[in-house]
């Protein structure tokens, strides 16, 4: 099995035969896919490519690298699964005991503060008190 490659910055023009027609020039292509938007029916600007040996996917890897395909710099790297991924902002998120979440940046689930900070409720219902008295 070959090595899977990851292409970044596509033309939003691009289509699956121009990527397999590009990359063909560097060896075998198993397979050539530009990634599309559901909604729009347009490229998202990136796709994988696969190589049919490592040393084609290197020599891919080599050429491409930078070449300008309309106006675009590509950028081609070997494609990681997606459970490598290393980018989580804020850090996983986890239950805590009350199920509530923080809104501050710390990451992840924590206890909810008390509904309102102050005894009596809200703040109508301390001015009704006020009021009364």
């Amino acid at each position: 099995m070959g090595k899977r490659l990851f292409v970044r910055n596509l033309p939003f023009t691009t289509n699956d035969d121009e990527l397999r027609e590009m990359f063909s020039r560097a060896g075998n292509i198993e397979s050539a896919t530009v990634m599309m938007d559901r909604a729009t029916g347009r490229s998202r600007g990136f796709g994988f490519v696969e190589m049919a040996t490592d040393e084609e996917a290197k020599r891919a890897i080599q050429m491409l690298e930078g070449h300008d395909l309309g106006g675009r710099a590509l950028s081609v790297s070997e494609a990681r699964e997606r459970g490598e991924r290393t980018f989580t902002p804020g850090g996983p998120r986890r239950p805590g005991p009350n199920l509530g979440y923080s809104g501050g940046g710390g990451g992840g689930f924590q206890e909810a503060p008390p509904r309102f900070p102050k005894e009596g409720g809200s703040r109508r219902g301390l001015r009704g008190k006020k009021r009364s008295l």
